[in-house]
């Protein structure tokens, strides 16, 4: 059985920890593949955390990769990916990532994402991605489509004001 949780529901937080009351949430054990010599979840495992998160996000939102896909013909490239640590995160913890939409441009995107111990509550880890629309047959940027915009809406920053 599946540790992840994806409610779909709004998180509410305080404004400190930077995770805006429209965030979706899941929840994820560090495993065995995601930890180095250490012990301590190496930094490329938190790409995976953050694209589960993403992808559930996209999901709840009602258009999943194939629908973005085959509906609107695009792809949603990654241009830009940052991540900041602030606490280690050892074997079997279990993280809470959230994600949300900062801002939609004409043509990109940018994701939030906070990673937070669940033991504790500790962050552990913030992410920025900026993605950009593309043709999926020609790869040049395209406008991002209003139905797109109005289903990521409701996790963006101002979501829950």
């Amino acid at each position: 059985m599946s540790e992840r949780v994806h409610t779909g529901r709004p998180t509410v937080e305080a404004p400190a920890d930077g995770i805006p009351a429209g965030a979706f949430r899941v929840t994820e054990r560090a495993r065995w593949s995601d930890v180095d010599a250490a012990g301590i979840v190496c930094y490329g495992a938190y790409l995976r955390f953050f694209e589960l998160a993403e992808t559930e996000l996209f999901r709840a939102a009602g258009i999943p990769t194939p629908v973005l896909a085959d509906r609107h013909g695009l792809w949603l490239v990654r241009r830009r990916v940052e991540c900041d640590f602030h606490q280690p995160v050892r074997l079997d913890e279990e993280l809470e990532i959230h994600a949300f939409v900062p801002a939609i441009g004409r043509s990109s995107l940018e994701l939030g994402f906070v990673a937070r111990r669940m033991a504790e509550g500790d962050v552990a880890a913030r992410s920025r991605y900026v993605l950009v629309a593309v043709d999926r047959e020609t790869f040049r940027p395209v406008p991002i489509p209003d139905e797109v915009r109005v289903a990521l809406a409701r996790f963006g920053t101002d979501a829950g004001s």
